[in-house]
């Protein structure tokens, strides 16, 4: 594969326009890590060596539950081995205070099925596996759904699984491949860009970054530029210190000591025109500005 990606790829434009990366983080309240060696389809969950009835049938139980199912693999080469055998599981609850990293190993993800998935979106983890005390750093590599995600990620996936172990991980699509290299840092469930190595060493100490920030999964892309704004204005590193809930118009973010503010968000759509992905038509970018907080 290339090592290089020219000046039309889908990052390469995103990052010319300096395209703002707030409130651009996929939603999910909590993360389902399924590991899964091997190569990964551009529609991974249906294409690997994961049984694609399976990996179908997670999709569809978890839809609207807040669960969210991505595919782990260690950093480096990925063989076409087709030899079975036991697999880590993580699962990732974002919400704050109630933050929660457990890990468990399958002989078979089908036994995944038997979830109760609406129970998990709420945060209720506690009877899976074993709490494991994180954090835990996803970059995405998923090549074949954009190949900016593989040129840009795996190096800095390679790099960082060498000093740290089962922190790091591969993982297939978490959304804004425009962005990459991307990562999701759990249990917290904060997202980030156009990361690099220094600055992926950075994340793992715990607090909250708000330099190259998507956003917190745990809530809907509006309110996640709220609460990175609050966070930025006033200095909140605290993962659990903030919380956010609708006001109308606006958005109330709340900080554990009793202090709220009221954001001010406008979502609108950014021009030029630039391409979602790398073969995608250009089209509009959703962007969310912050336009006051008291």
């Amino acid at each position: 594969m290339a090592t290089t990606l020219p000046d039309t790829s889908c990052s390469a434009v995103s990052r010319a326009l300096n395209e703002p990366l707030a409130g651009t983080a996929a939603t999910a309240t909590t993360w389902l890590c399924l590991e899964q060696p091997g190569p990964w389809g551009r529609d991974a969950m249906v294409d690997s060596h994961l049984d694609p009835a399976v990996g179908a049938e997670l999709v569809a139980r978890t839809k609207g539950t807040g669960v969210r199912v991505v595919l782990i693999r260690r950093p480096g080469m990925h063989p076409d081995r087709h030899v079975p055998g036991p697999s880590k599981v993580y699962l990732a609850h974002t919400a704050p205070g109630r933050t929660r990293l457990r890990r468990a190993m399958v002989t078979e993800p089908k036994d995944l099925l038997d979830l109760d998935f609406t129970a998990l979106g709420a945060g209720e983890v506690v009877g899976f596996g074993d709490p494991i005390p994180g954090p835990l750093l996803l970059v995405c590599t998923n090549g074949r759904r954009d190949v900016c995600c593989a040129v840009r990620g795996r190096p800095i996936a390679d790099e960082l699984a060498f000093d740290h172990g089962d922190t790091v991980w591969e993982c297939t699509h978490i959304g804004g491949h425009r962005f990459a290299p991307t990562a999701l840092l759990l249990p917290t469930g904060y997202s980030y860009g156009a990361i690099d190595p220094d600055f992926a060493r950075g994340l793992l100490t715990g607090d909250v970054v708000t330099d190259r920030c998507r956003g917190r999964s745990t809530w809907p892309p509006a309110a996640q530029a709220a609460e990175l704004a609050v966070r930025a204005h006033f200095d909140v590193t605290d993962p659990d210190a903030l919380t956010v809930r609708p006001d109308a118009d606006a958005w109330l973010v709340s900080h554990a000591q009793g202090r709220t503010w009221r954001v001010e968000v406008t979502e609108h759509a950014a021009r030029p025109d630039r391409p979602a992905s790398c073969g995608a038509l250009p089209g509009p970018a959703t962007t969310h500005t912050v336009d006051r907080i008291t």
